[in-house]
């Protein structure tokens, strides 16, 4: 069975998760406007809650693949 693509705001968010969870800045947001971004930006906030929380690595990862 074939793997179904991600879309791209799923592909924005778990970008800016990952970059979240790394302690990059958010300034570092590869999109300059739209939506894209806004998803990032999410992606990035929940990801800096989570590495503040001290979820472990496989608990981040879990939380990728259910968004």
């Amino acid at each position: 069975m074939r793997r179904q693509k991600r879309t791209n705001s799923e592909r924005a968010f778990s970008r800016g998760y990952m970059a979240g969870t790394a302690g990059r800045s958010r300034s570092l947001c590869p999109h300059v406007a739209g939506e894209a971004r806004q998803v990032w930006l999410t992606g990035w906030r929940e990801g800096r809650e989570d590495h503040w929380n001290g979820f472990n690595t496989l608990a981040q990862v879990q939380k990728l693949q259910n968004y």
